[in-house]
């Protein structure tokens, strides 16, 4: 059956540059479920926040008619995540009203993160319609791993996590793990929960040959290039990284020709202006003598992701918490080695000794350890890049779009 949904992601544009502060996977999962429902015939308008006013408010960006609306709610600027609740209400007579001008009716709603949950509740109740909802990650998760006070998730996101499960007709989730987590804030989850995994585009992320990928980006075919891609805060684990790098050299086992390149964040901002855990990141790069080995590159293009992807031996996640780990899905597609942290949706998705490495989250020597035996084992590197590739093929957008259709077919059904 044909069918329009509502697409609701009020702090992150499908359209941004990754890299950016709120900008990451679930960028590349809204865009690119939006564009593969529009290839199977299904109308998608995806409502955002405007963070720009020079943007224009509706935007043809994502193919077969497919729409983005940037909804203004607050000042068109980015803002912190939390302040953004008292835009919720501008937020949800915006796309009530564009709705109501372009006389758009819609068959379900879609949200993902908890402040669209909110957004998709009360338009829910307006337009008569069911809803589906997805988390992406979870306030409670991520308090359990936090370690530093301005690191926890505000009492406002976890009431309101605890709410969604009985709001909304039917849940998504990436893994089983992530269901129990989701089925533990509410008893009237259950039954109500779809595992389903997101998808990489496969057209985009596949084998490419590194000596070609270093050439369109000019890196030296020669070195051994360890590559870390994401955006920069506390949760990705990104001084775990360093420390394993400052023990290789160390322990004189660091290979002389080494290059880390850091994708994310914005380096050429001036020192005062930085996100501080840049300026961390940067301090310690300082501080364990890596000037020469470690590079910020800043934000990419999704576009040209799969050439840094492909010019990488490894391509490390050290993350605390990822409920999926988008990133190590598109190295794999590419055939490149993931080293990741073994926890949440990375543990489910790296297949230890097979696509790469798990090792335990905030532990450097483990790291090192890997990094050591990936970069000295040519063999072993190409061996488990062969794997990832194969394994990244079961992933593709389209059998993972089929599912969701169906999911939506479901809710509509039982509406």
């Amino acid at each position: 059956m044909l069918m329009r949904i509502a697409m609701i992601s009020v702090h992150t544009c499908p359209l941004a540059t990754l890299g950016g502060k709120e900008s990451g996977g679930m960028n590349v999962y809204v865009r690119d479920l939006t564009r593969d429902l529009g290839r199977a015939g299904i109308g998608v308008d995806v409502f955002t926040r405007s963070q720009d006013e020079h943007q224009p408010h509706i935007k043809h960006d994502l193919g077969n008619g497919n729409r983005v609306f940037h909804i203004p709610a607050g000042p068109e600027r980015p803002m912190p995540k939390i302040e953004l609740f008292q835009c919720l209400p501008e937020f949800v007579g915006g796309a009530r009203l564009a709705a109501a001008l372009l006389e758009e009716h819609y068959d379900l709603i879609h949200s993902h993160y908890w402040l669209s949950g909110v957004v998709a509740h009360e338009l829910r109740n307006w337009w008569g319609v069911p809803m589906v909802h997805m988390a992406h990650t979870l306030g409670a998760v991520k308090n359990r791993v936090a370690q530093r006070a301005k690191e926890y998730e505000p009492e406002l996101r976890l009431e309101n996590e605890a709410m969604l499960p009985a709001w909304a007709d039917a849940l998504v989730v990436s893994t089983e793990s992530e269901r129990a987590e989701v089925e533990s804030l509410s008893a009237g989850a259950n039954g109500r929960v779809a595992v389903i995994p997101p998808g990489v585009d496969l057209s985009v992320f596949h084998p490419y040959p590194q000596a070609q990928a270093r050439r369109e980006l000019e890196i030296s075919t020669g070195d051994k290039m360890v590559l870390f891609v994401g955006r920069i805060e506390p949760l990705k684990g990104v001084d775990t990284l360093l420390r394993a790098l400052q023990l290789m050299q160390q322990s004189g086992e660091m290979p002389p020709n080494l290059c880390l390149s850091i994708v994310g964040g914005d380096p050429s901002k001036p020192r005062e202006t930085r996100h501080a855990e840049l300026e961390k990141l940067m301090a310690l790069r300082d501080e364990f003598g890596l000037n020469d080995v470690v590079t910020f590159l800043g934000r990419r293009a999704q576009e040209t992701l799969h050439c840094y992807y492909a010019s990488a031996d490894v391509v490390v996640m050290p993350s605390h918490y990822e409920s999926f780990g988008m990133v190590a899905l598109e190295a794999m597609a590419c055939g490149t080695p993931v080293i990741a942290s073994d926890v949440g949706g990375l543990a489910h998705l790296v297949r230890d000794g097979e696509t790469g490495f798990l090792v335990p989250g905030r532990d450097p020597a483990a790291m090192a350890e890997r990094l050591r035996c990936l970069l000295s084992d040519n063999e072993l590197r190409a061996r488990l890049g062969r794997q990832a590739a194969d394994y990244a093929e079961g992933y593709g957008w389209a059998g993972i779009t089929r599912r969701i259709i169906e999911l939506y077919e479901r809710t509509l059904a039982a509406a």
